[in-house]
C-alpha cells in the first residue's frame, strides 16, 4: 500500500464561496461495519499527549474521534449517537450551524492530559485524536538525530536528537471564507466527505464511512488545523471561478430524460476534471504508510509524502482502510513549502548517515551551503558553534 485509493467515492460539482472551493464526495453505499463519532471535550485548548515513558507532545486538540466497528452503529453504547453531544448544533440538509461564535483569538488555557489512543468499552471502539497521528509522524521524522558521532554535531544533538520539535498551524476559523462556505452550502444525499480548496490549492481532504457521520462532523472542519500556505491563500487569494454546466446541442433535447442525461454528462466531465487536475497531487503521490492500530477488518494508518521538492503540494495524513485497501476515513494536512524543505533535508541527512560531505553531495551543493540550510531550517542546535 503506497497510494490513496478513493474507490467508491464520487466527486460532485464544486461549491464556491470567494476563494474557498468545496468539492463534495459522495458514496453510493456506506462502508459496512464501521462508524465514526465525535467525542466533545468540556474544555478546548492545548493538550499534552503521552507518546511513551519519556516522550510527549503538546498540541491543539479540538475533539476526539471514536471509530466504532462493534456493529451497533452507536458511539456510546446506549443507542444514541455520540454526535448529538456536539454543543455547536447539528448539520442540516442545507446550511450548517457552526456554533454561533466568532473565530477564537489567542488565549491561555490549561493543558489537558490525553493518551495517544484509548480503547473504549463496551464493544469494539477506539478513540483517537484527529490529525494528531499525522502531525506526530511528521514531528518524529528522524527524531533521533545523528546516528554517528561525526565531529560536526553538537553534544546536545547526539544526546537528545531533534528534541524538542515544533511546527506552526492555523485554526480553520482563521482561514478566510471557510466557515461561511461550510455554513451556507448544502450537504448532498450520500455525502461522506469533502475536498477543501483555498485559491484552488488543495487545503485538506476529509472522508468518513457513513453519510450520518459526515452530517455530524461537517462543522468540525473549522476546528481543524491548516497549514501556513492555506492561511495566506485565504487572506490574499482572489475569488475562484464557480462551476458552471454548459449543455451543448440543447436544440436536440426534447424530453426530461434527455436533459437529465446531458446534465449527468456534465457531472461526469467535472468528476474527470477534478480527479485529473485538482486532486492529482493527493492521489498520484506515493506515500510511506505506518500502521497505528488494527480494528477487526479495518486498519488505522498514518502517512508521509516523499518530500520531493518539485513544487507540488504535499500532504501528511491519517486514514482507515478496509481489508481491500479502500479508504473509509481520511484526514489530511497540507505542508508549507518550509515544512517540505525541512522534511527533504532530514531525509537527505539520514540517507547520508548524517555525514555532511555525503549529504552535500546528494543535494548537489557544497558543505558550507548545507550548513547554511541546516541553520536556516531551524536545526542550528544540532551543529557545533564553529561549523
Amino acid at each position: 500500500m503506497n497510494r490513496l485509493e478513493l474507490t467508491g467515492l464520487t466527486a460532485r460539482p464544486s461549491q464556491v464561496w470567494g476563494g474557498v472551493r468545496l468539492v463534495p464526495l459522495v458514496r453510493e453505499e456506506p462502508v459496512a461495519g464501521l462508524r465514526l463519532h465525535r467525542e466533545v471535550y468540556e474544555r478546548l485548548g492545548p493538550g499534552v499527549v503521552e507518546l511513551g515513558p519519556r516522550t510527549h507532545d503538546v498540541s491543539y486538540i479540538p475533539h476526539g474521534l471514536v471509530a466504532d466497528w462493534s456493529g451497533d452503529g452507536n458511539g456510546n453504547g446506549n443507542g444514541k449517537s455520540a454526535g448529538v453531544r456536539d454543543g455547536g448544533g447539528q448539520s442540516a440538509a442545507y446550511g450548517t450551524q457552526l456554533g454561533g461564535r466568532e473565530a477564537p483569538r489567542t488565549v491561555r488555557l490549561p493543558r489537558l492530559a490525553h493518551h495517544r489512543m484509548a480503547k473504549r468499552r463496551p464493544g469494539d471502539r477506539l478513540r483517537f485524536l484527529p490529525l494528531h497521528l499525522a502531525l506526530e509522524g511528521y514531528l518524529a521524522l528522524h527524531f533521533g538525530g545523528p546516528s554517528t558521532a561525526w565531529e560536526e554535531w553538537s553534544r546536545q544533538a547526539l544526546r537528545d536528537g531533534l528534541s524538542p520539535r515544533a511546527e506552526d498551524a492555523y485554526l480553520g476559523w482563521s482561514v478566510r471564507g471557510l466557515g461561511d462556505a461550510l455554513r451556507v452550502f448544502e450537504i448532498h444525499p450520500g455525502q461522506c466527505g469533502v475536498m477543501v480548496y483555498v485559491s484552488d490549492a488543495l487545503a485538506a481532504a476529509f472522508v468518513v464511512p457513513h453519510p450520518e457521520d459526515y452530517r455530524l462532523l461537517h462543522a468540525s472542519l473549522v476546528e481543524d488545523l491548516y497549514g501556513e500556505l492555506v492561511h495566506q491563500y485565504g487572506l490574499y487569494g482572489a475569488p475562484v471561478a464557480e462551476f458552471g454546466a454548459r449543455i451543448r446541442g440543447e436544440e436536440h433535447i426534447r424530453t426530461l430524460a434527455g436533459l437529465r442525461a446531458a446534465a449527468r454528462g456534465q457531472e461526469r466531465a467535472w468528476e474527470e476534471a477534478h480527479d485529473g487536475l485538482f486532486a492529482r497531487e493527493l492521489l498520484d503521490t506515493s506515500y510511506g504508510f505506518e500502521r497505528a492500530y488494527r480494528m477487526g477488518s479495518f486498519t488505522l494508518w498514518r502517512f508521509l509524502p516523499p518530500f520531493v521538492r518539485d513544487g507540488s503540494g504535499q500532504h501528511i495524513g491519517e486514514t482507515i482502510t478496509d481489508h481491500k485497501g479502500r479508504v473509509a476515513y481520511l484526514k489530511t494536512f497540507r505542508l508549507s513549502d518550509a515544512q517540505v524543505r525541512r522534511g527533504h533535508l532530514l531525509h537527505t541527512l539520514a540517507g547520508a548517515e548524517w555525514e555532511l560531505s555525503r549529504a552535500a553531495g546528494a543535494l548537489g551543493t557544497s558543505r558550507e551551503e548545507l550548513v547554511r540550510r541546516i541553520r536556516a531550517a531551524g536545526f542550528s542546535q544540532l551543529l557545533k558553534g564553529n561549523v
